[in-house]
């Protein structure tokens, strides 16, 4: 890591900041999210810089610090009143145009590549067609949220197509690093999310676009079963 380009570090810096300031804006403006995601990238900041991550030969490994909290959260969010008020007052079309983040994240992704800080199959060279999101959410979000031209069981569709592109390249990273249980890419491992500002992409990143696709499957759902009922 240490030839990487400090471009790459930048870009996917502003590329963090970006989706959790379109994440604030979708949550109404809220100071208490502001205030969670900077203290929790801040928080993740400082175990990543301190090299806690780079030990991989522990079981449980210590990456599952990055990805459990994120995702107790989601879920205590859905699984709770209070939380599913808090879903249902976030704006479904800041959630969508979040998904552009996709794109420079899989470019970020390539340079990681080139640099032999992640294997091929993470790039859209490899096994990753995740940049699809991305490209197309701009035109969903357009017809979608604001001419409202295109029926909400498409919109439904894309995110759940989208959430699969997700789900498969999140499996295939895990499977790639350097753990106790890696299956793939032995000769050149997922270990750029072992280190500063790369620990953002699992911790943050990711349970953000993870959280956006669930959120809006959720209502998509709901206003098809009002419609029939």
């Amino acid at each position: 890591m240490e030839n990487l380009p400090l471009y790459v570090s930048i870009v996917f810096i502003l590329t963090t900041v970006l989706a959790g300031f379109i994440f604030y804006k979708a949550a109404n403006n809220s100071k208490k999210i502001l205030v969670v995601l900077l203290s929790w990238l801040i928080f993740q900041a400082v175990i990543g810089l301190s090299g806690f991550y780079k030990i991989t030969s522990n079981v449980p490994p210590r990456f599952i610090l990055l990805v459990l909290p994120p995702l107790i959260c989601i879920i205590g969010l859905f699984a709770t009143s209070r939380g599913r008020r808090f879903i249902d007052n976030l704006d479904a079309g800041r959630l969508t145009i979040m998904q552009i983040i996709r794109i420079p994240v899989e470019l970020v992704l390539f340079w990681l590549f080139v640099s032999k800080a992640v294997p091929k199959l993470m790039t859209f060279e490899g096994r990753n067609f995740d940049i699809l999101s991305g490209l197309t959410a701009p035109f969903v979000f357009y017809f979608g949220f604001v001419n409202k031209r295109i029926h909400r069981g498409i919109i439904l569709a894309w995110n759940i197509i989208c959430l699969g592109l997700l789900l498969n390249i999140v499996a295939n990273a895990i499977l790639s690093a350097p753990f106790p249980f890696q299956k793939f890419a032995f000769d050149q491992p997922d270990i750029a999310v072992l280190y500063f500002p790369f620990v953002w992409l699992p911790c943050c990143v990711v349970p953000l676009v993870l959280f956006s696709h669930l959120v809006i499957i959720r209502r998509m759902l709901r206003s098809q079963n009002e419609i029939k009922s």
